[in-house]
């Protein structure tokens, strides 16, 4: 299928070629004007976040296919005019070649090897339209040769991550009926998901559990009864209030794609070079990729037991400040009911304090955004990145599927685990890491 799906990205390539220059020809000045104000990366991050949410891509999951994505884009746009170090490919494209068409191109690849056959005709139009409006601003041949950089870059990245360890996936996981330990939980009773990320290759990272954080909390500790009564009670799905039920369906969606609208929205703000935002994208996914596969490795290394489970089951955590509600269920349950992989750490707060970090460096602390939700009512306005990440964390303990420990925790291994891509991947050309010349 792999082969197929290559042999009609190809072929498209080859049309593209054929007809540019009619496209130039057919473009009104409307269009030039459009295209020289749009960002093909811009674009494309766009196009991939809902190409992602029309194929029902689970978070975890996501945070592979964004960085498949934006580390395409990078490498294609860099590899044209060199300003950084490269991901993975070696500059090596024609210097007459068009950024913006590498770009595209790359995108469409891996979006096509990632969803196709289902999605390969609506985003084969979307790659032409965004090709028929450069072609009305570039000249022929440097698109052509932009399309066969993009496409060159695209191909490279996806062999050498199809050995990162996604696929196959390994038999299912089911826990133990023990004190403190995962295992099934309603509404679904699913196996748990995703735990060869536990052992994926990371992208930048040395290990998966390079920033492995301590074990949770122990069942005894007042700390763990603390957490335990704060979920039973502002997660609990007979909670009438409103603005804890609200906040907790708000950030229900897809982690990743959050972060990507929210880094869209500032770019455009702020007016970011194609450079830059190519750079930016892949910063931030790679970041919450690695951050993705670093906390799972903490999940499947500790297998602690979600909050459905230790409510119906305080009885035997031998903590007097808890106790048994067997009836217990979360907020969550009206929608998707509870995540079917291990509690600790939080994977929600994990990425977001990678994708917080890294856009914190990019913007400043104390930037102000709005952002949007696929699964809850309304726009959301926040004064800076640690107002988002406390809320973050209060709305996975309000939908009654986590311990305010697990969010707490996850965050701080999400920008350590930032913390180390910005500084050992994609660096400015030039720039000496001292850091790493220790190691």
């Amino acid at each position: 299928m792999i082969g197929f799906q290559k042999s009609r990205i190809r072929l498209f390539s080859l049309l593209a070629c054929l007809f540019l220059s009619s496209l130039a020809v057919l473009a009104t000045p409307f269009a030039a004007t459009a295209a020289v104000k749009d960002d093909p990366v811009l674009d494309w991050i766009k196009i991939m976040n809902d190409t992602t949410i029309a194929a029902g891509t689970n978070p975890l999951v996501s945070t592979r296919v964004v960085a498949l994505v934006s580390a395409s884009v990078f490498d294609a746009v860099n590899g044209i005019d060199p300003r950084f170090q490269p991901l993975h490919m070696k500059p090596n494209a024609p210097h007459h070649a068009s950024q913006r068409a590498a770009a595209i191109q790359a995108a469409y690849v891996i979006l096509v090897d990632l969803f196709g056959p289902a999605q390969t005709t609506t985003l084969t139009a979307k790659r032409d339209a965004s090709l028929a409006a450069l072609a009305s601003i570039e000249k022929a041949n440097s698109i052509n040769a932009g399309i066969a950089w993009g496409q060159t870059v695209a191909d490279a990245i996806w062999a050498w991550r199809s050995t990162d360890g996604f696929t196959p996936p390994p038999p299912p996981f089911l826990g133990a009926a023990v004190g403190g330990v995962w295992r099934p939980t309603p509404t679904g009773n699913a196996p748990g998901a995703g735990p060869q990320f536990a052992s994926m290759t990371p992208w930048a990272l040395l290990r998966p559990s390079q920033f492995r954080p301590a074990p949770p909390l122990d069942l005894t500790s007042v700390e763990y009864a603390a957490d335990v009564n704060e979920t039973k009670l502002r997660g609990n799905s007979k909670s009438t209030v409103t603005d804890d039920r609200n906040t907790a369906f708000f950030w229900a969606g897809n982690t990743p794609l959050y972060w990507n609208r929210i880094a869209s929205e500032l770019s455009a703000e702020r007016n970011l070079t194609l450079t830059e935002n190519a750079h930016l994208f892949a910063l931030l996914n790679v970041s919450m990729a690695d951050a993705g596969i670093a906390c799972w490795d903490a999940k499947y290394r500790y297998v602690f037991w979600r909050p459905i489970t230790a409510i119906r089951n305080a009885d035997i955590d031998n903590n007097p400040a808890t106790d048994v509600d067997a009836t217990w269920t979360p907020v969550l349950d009206a929608t998707t009911g509870t995540p079917a992989h291990p509690e600790y750490p939080s994977g929600h707060s994990t990425v977001s304090g990678a994708a917080a970090f890294i856009l914190a460096a990019e913007f400043g602390e104390n930037t102000a955004f709005d952002v949007t939700s696929e699964t809850g009512p309304g726009t959301r306005h926040f004064a800076d990145f640690s107002d988002a990440t406390s809320q973050i964390a209060d709305a996975r303990v309000f939908a009654g599927i986590h311990f305010r420990t697990a969010c707490i925790r996850g965050n701080a291994v999400g920008r350590s685990v930032a913390g180390y891509v910005s500084t050992h991947a994609m660096r400015a050309i030039g720039d000496r890491d001292e850091e790493e010349d220790r190691e």
